[in-house]
């Protein structure tokens, strides 16, 4: 990684995030790290450990959200006012792909930006996350919660009851069958 100050005296720039998070995906020492990898404003590295059934309700969720034309996808980059955020899940208009491309990270946030839940997660920095989400540009920010099978949806005016997008989310959250040890 590149040189570093011996302290660090204020929040990174959005480019400086950037070239942190490149650097990082570039370095073969980072390939294997376990879980999502995201940059707090200060250039600290926060990892979530992954776990099986998250995994599977972000892939049911990338496949509906396909449904929708455009692009849906898992751990996608997002440069927000609270640092470098991944997305679990996204999904990008044809609209949106049309303006802003395919960079890693986005500096737009897409269409849809969203959370699932993990046991590490805390109430406040889910509601950070989907400010930022939407700060950035996203359209709607979803808060996914596997264990009690809700979902809840934010716009810029706050918490809706529904997605304004046409996602069929019926059975998302059944358990697949547990594999006899």
């Amino acid at each position: 990684m590149g040189a570093m100050n011996e302290i660090i005296e204020a929040p990174l720039t959005r480019d400086e995030l950037a070239g942190l998070y490149l650097e990082l995906i570039d370095d073969p020492r980072y390939q294997n790290l376990p879980g999502k990898v995201e940059i707090d404003p200060w250039g600290r590295i926060q990892l979530s450990p992954a776990n099986t059934f998250h995994g599977i309700v972000q892939m049911r969720l990338g496949k509906r959200l396909h449904s929708l034309g455009g692009e849906s996808a898992a751990e996608l980059p997002v440069l927000t006012s609270r640092g470098l955020l991944v997305a679990d899940v996204a999904w990008l208009s044809p609209e949106y792909v049309s303006a802003h491309g395919i960079a890693t990270p986005t500096a737009v946030a897409p269409d849809i930006c969203i959370e699932i839940v993990s046991r590490s997660n805390t109430r406040k920095e889910l509601d950070q996350k989907v400010s930022a989400y939407l700060e950035a540009g996203a359209v709607e920010a979803w808060i996914v919660f596997p264990v009690g099978q809700q979902i809840e949806f934010h716009d810029r005016s706050g918490k809706i009851g529904r997605s304004r997008f046409a996602v069929d989310l019926t059975d998302l959250f059944v358990a697949p069958p547990s594999h006899p040890d």
